[in-house]
């Protein structure tokens, strides 16, 4: 098993700038990277801490402009080495489900797929090109 660390989570919000804004001024990360996903809806921004880039906050809109009060983690992802080696070893697992069909390729590179574990809750494996 390629599973190096644990990648980022990913929050959804109503909107970027201003997430990004509390972020920084608020928490203390700083903003690495903006995307617009190859879906053309989903836009992106992956944050972290000065001099403490193992571990990222990944802020996306567009999934859901109704989210609930108290905001709305959407998955956990997880460094993986190879995603398409591990793509081939979730499909053959009977008992995990996947959510993608297949590996998702960003504008930047980085390549993905989520499944579900145990409960529903929503992983993911991530093949980045960012450092």
């Amino acid at each position: 098993m390629g599973v190096r660390k644990l990648e980022h989570v990913g929050i959804m919000v109503n909107q970027l700038e201003p997430s990004i804004q509390f972020y920084e001024q608020v928490v203390g990360m700083r903003l690495k990277d903006t995307l617009v996903h190859t879906n053309g809806v989903l836009r992106l921004a992956f944050l972290s801490f000065p001099n403490a880039d193992e571990t990222e906050l990944e802020l996306i809109e567009g999934y859901n402009d109704s989210l609930p009060a108290e905001g709305k983690v959407h998955h956990i992802a997880f460094t993986v080495d190879d995603v398409e080696a591990e793509f081939a070893r979730i499909q053959s697992l009977e008992h995990v489900e996947l959510i993608d069909q297949e590996i998702v390729t960003l504008p930047n590179g980085s390549r993905y797929f989520f499944f579900k574990g145990p409960d529903g809750e929503w992983l993911e494996f991530f093949q980045t090109t960012r450092i």
